[in-house]
């Protein structure tokens, strides 16, 4: 299938898939190849503190990860754009790049999307998953738990029809866990 160069296409990976926050023209599974899924950005404000840093989602370097592109009718890109850099590149952990994506249909396309800084501060490296579920368990931050964004996460990944057994397994270690998150140590923000 031949493809357009002038479409605009934007690769998402987490929340971006089911809660985009712009208007697109259509919308496909895809697949980015030499990254995956990752818990691997440490959340000092919406889901963590500095003193006890929850877990995100970011695009790191190995393997292959699916997700769901958009496509963006052109007068729109501007504006998408500085959305998403508002969006994402906040504290500057992820960085912006356009990278190939397969499409669902077969056909492959450059995509916008955004990827973890490794040299950032904020960056956890690949964690194990009982790693992983230890600080998600115990992290808050001003949105709330941080085990309910990885849960939130999952469900909406499997209502998508994508699996994830990493991620699957950190949630498995969180439901074993019989700490739930203790809210006296909120900082607020």
């Amino acid at each position: 299938m031949a493809v357009d160069m002038d479409e605009f296409w934007v690769f998402g990976y987490g929340s971006l898939m089911w809660n985009p926050g712009f208007r697109f023209e259509e919308k496909l599974t895809a697949r980015a190849f030499g990254y995956r899924r990752s818990l691997c950005v440490r959340s000092w404000v919406h889901r963590g503190t500095e003193l006890r840093p929850g877990l995100v989602l970011g695009l790191d370097y190995g393997g292959s990860c699916v997700g769901t592109a958009f496509r963006v009718e052109s007068a729109q890109k501007t504006g998408v754009i500085d959305y998403l850099r508002e969006r994402e590149l906040v504290t500057h952990v992820y960085k912006e790049r356009t990278m190939p994506v397969l499409l669902s249909d077969g056909r492959r396309v450059p995509a916008l999307t955004y990827v973890i800084d490794r040299s950032h501060a904020q960056y956890a490296g690949a964690l194990r998953a009982e790693e992983a579920a230890a600080a998600v368990a115990v992290a808050i931050g001003k949105s709330g738990p941080n085990s309910e964004y990885v849960l939130n996460t999952l469900q909406h990944l499997r209502e998508m029809g994508i699996r994830d057994h990493w991620l699957e397994e950190v949630a498995a270690r969180l439901a074993a866990s019989e700490a739930p998150p203790d809210r006296s140590l909120h900082a607020g923000g």
